[in-house]
């Protein structure tokens, strides 16, 4: 295997809001982190839904849904550090640990005053940090949505994609990600399949990792995928699958784009076998970004999903 690079060290350096007429229509808010400021909205009132993204997205992927739910939900949708709108420290300041990641969502809850009756709503690497999040308080969270995520460790019948391994494991993949922008750019083709994204909200999706200095996060989370027992995080990811089981109960949403070529029917499979409970929609013609490629058709299955299972 080669061995992996890890990016030159960069200065701490603040993204620019977008403004409403690039398809950003909120205020996001400020939280202090040692390491950094976090960007997150938070839109609306009434039971929270908290929104985690995943890599290498930001809380735009989540745009329609909070437009969808804030008349009648108080919508938090925070920027992973490095990620989106939030501050993007040097690896000297930030170790982009999945621990990392729990202890920044759990801070931010704790100091909105989101202790009980939470509803999650995960996709990609947020499926693993919020579902952490949940192993580690699981009275507060009341429902589950997940679209093409996980939250236990790849499924023994699924290879681990080979531009993954690339991205990794090896020095070219390093340079491929901070240097010109594979990752990103390869995201935003190849996560839609019904349709292209326009060309205004592919912008959107790279604007906030628009140079090597703002690429360390979406490298860091390729690098620390957890595959076995020795990689770091591997206990977080071990731990939070057998907590699952504690879920048993709790209302679940389960929302597949079946063209996605890692979270795909392997770990839709998994999710079912945690959750048996969970009501299921897929679409075979959509892929890893679901929300884009049927947002219109998703979105109200959410809200009716809300509804029908109203916290009591």
């Amino acid at each position: 295997m080669t061995s992996t690079t890890e990016p030159a060290v960069p200065s701490p350096r603040h993204s620019v809001t977008p403004s409403p007429t690039q398809g950003y229509p909120f205020t996001p808010h400020r939280f202090p982190r040692p390491a950094g400021a976090m960007s997150y909205l938070d839109e609306g009132a009434g039971d929270p839904v908290v929104m985690v993204h995943g890599n290498p997205t930001w809380s735009y992927y989540y745009r329609n849904l909070v437009l969808a739910l804030r008349d009648s939900y108080r919508c938090v949708a925070p920027d992973h550090i490095g990620c989106g709108l939030s501050d993007k420290p040097p690896v000297t300041a930030y170790d982009y640990a999945l621990k990392s990641r729990v202890d920044d969502l759990e801070a931010l809850l704790d100091h909105l005053g989101l202790r009980e009756n939470l509803t999650l709503v995960v996709q990609d690497w947020g499926g693993m940090i919020g579902m952490a999040f949940a192993a580690r308080h699981p009275g507060r969270v009341k429902r589950i949505v997940a679209t093409n995520t996980g939250a236990f460790p790849l499924p023994k019948s699924k290879p681990f994609p080979w531009s993954l391994w690339l991205g990794r494991n090896t020095r070219l993949g390093a340079w491929l990600i901070l240097q010109k922008n594979a990752f990103c750019r390869i995201a935003a083709k190849w996560c839609v399949t019904r349709r292209p994204l326009p060309d205004d909200v592919r912008a959107m999706y790279l604007k906030p990792y628009d140079s090597p200095e703002h690429r360390v996060a979406v490298l860091k989370f390729v690098q620390t995928i957890p595959l076995g027992e020795r990689d770091p995080g591997y206990d977080i990811v071990r731990d939070t699958a057998l907590s699952l089981s504690k879920f048993a109960n709790v209302p679940t949403l389960l929302l597949w784009g079946m063209r996605d070529f890692v979270f795909d029917r392997h770990f839709l499979a998994d999710w079912q076998r945690y959750f048996p409970h969970a009501e299921t929609r897929t679409w075979p013609d959509c892929g890893h970004y679901l929300l884009e490629d049927a947002g219109d058709e998703a979105i109200p299955l959410v809200r009716d999903f809300l509804a029908k299972h109203p916290i009591r």
